[in-house]
């Protein structure tokens, strides 16, 4: 994402798995670790993503660590793509290795890495509490997004176009509709933001200092 972005590997489920990290300059009371994660690798989906880089420059300029990463067979990460299983538990491999017990943790993710980070988000609950879940255009009309626990809906923001082809938003709807969980609707908006960038990230920024407020 910048010239102080930095490139490490852990160990995960399927072997290495690649990290990108961005720190906030001067971390902020109340900031922790985001993971991002990115869209499907088998349509060119990396950390490098557009959304991707957009979220975690929200998460960073709120004091924020960010965390992006590469799931099994993209990249330098080990593996084979495993149709969202996998890619969960690789996703709860950076967050051991990244967010330790104790520190405010945020998920967000885009498409594919949306339907990621709801289903980390609820089999980590209620033993690894989630500050913030920020889910853009989630893959609902592809994988089956899980209900989030009662706790976890006011603590989660979920964006998307009006115009998304790739992932219509009634399908998002059909999922939430049953918990009453509130969308941001981006009027025109198309699955991959284009030219509405800043405001995906604005919208990300809000979110987090509305969680911040006493």
């Amino acid at each position: 994402m910048n010239a102080h972005t930095e490139a490490l590997q852990i160990p995960g489920p399927a072997g290495v798995l690649e990290l990108a990290i961005d720190r906030p300059s001067a971390p902020r009371a109340g900031g922790g670790v985001a993971v991002i994660a990115h869209p499907h690798p088998l349509f060119g989906g990396t950390l490098h993503n557009k959304v991707v880089q957009t979220l975690a420059r929200a998460f960073v300029q709120q004091g924020w660590e960010a965390v992006r990463f590469h799931f099994r067979g993209v990249g330098a990460s080990s593996g084979v793509h495993d149709h969202g299983i996998g890619e969960v538990d690789d996703l709860l491999a950076v967050v051991a290795a990244r967010a330790a017990d104790g520190v405010p943790l945020a998920l967000a993710g885009f498409s594919f890495g949306g339907y990621v980070a709801a289903a980390a988000a609820q089999r980590m609950q209620p033993a690894r509490p989630v500050h913030a879940l920020c889910l853009v255009a989630p893959a609902a009309s592809r994988f089956v997004l899980p209900p989030l626990a009662a706790e976890l809906q006011a603590r989660t923001l979920v964006v998307h176009g009006e115009q998304d082809d790739t992932v219509p938003l009634a399908a998002v709807l059909d999922w939430a509709r049953p918990m009453g969980l509130p969308l941001t609707v981006v009027p025109g908006g198309e699955h991959f933001f284009h030219g509405r960038l800043p405001l995906l990230k604005a919208l990300v920024q809000h979110h987090l200092r509305a969680l911040e407020a006493p």
